[in-house]
């Protein structure tokens, strides 16, 4: 019984209201609070609408290991941006749905809808990918993107 309360002791994180910190992860690595990540803003061009994601710049093995885990709300505006990245992504303790968004020389080319939380499978790319976005669950579709459409952002450094 101990050692289940020492393992799920370790296993816990805190998430503070708004910062999204927490302090240790699965792999008992620790967690950067979200707030400490460099930021953008993606500007995504589909048709006629353009759209603007605030986002946080997953731009280090140590961010791109954490991504969203154990994140519990996004709000629409709001997602990850993994750069100079991978060519799949998957849930691991990841709390809430995510649409994956993947893109390549600034074009959406896959969007993988709704990916379930927890889930360990890898979401691949299905090609090159020079970029992945996390958007929160079911926006891709309220905003209507497709492959094709063009995606934009600053380097925050």
């Amino acid at each position: 019984m101990r050692a289940r309360a020492g393992l799920l002791l370790n296993l816990a994180v805190t998430l503070l209201a708004g910062s999204h910190a927490a302090t240790l992860s699965a792999q008992s690595e620790p967690l950067e609070d979200l707030a400490r990540f460099p930021r953008t803003t993606i500007e995504i061009v589909s048709g006629t609408a353009h759209h603007r994601i605030d986002a946080w710049v997953a731009d280090s093995e140590a961010h791109k290991r954490q991504g969203l885990m154990y994140v519990r709300e996004l709000t629409a505006s709001q997602g990850m941006l993994f750069t100079q990245c991978c060519s799949g992504i998957w849930m691991r303790n990841t709390y809430i749905e995510l649409d994956i968004v993947f893109v390549h020389e600034g074009r959406i080319t896959k969007i993988a809808a709704r990916a379930k939380p927890f889930d360990e499978h890898t979401i691949g790319a299905d090609g090159p990918v020079d970029a992945v976005i996390e958007l929160k669950g079911g926006e891709a579709e309220v905003l209507k993107l497709k492959p094709g459409d063009r995606v934009s952002w600053q380097d925050p450094h």
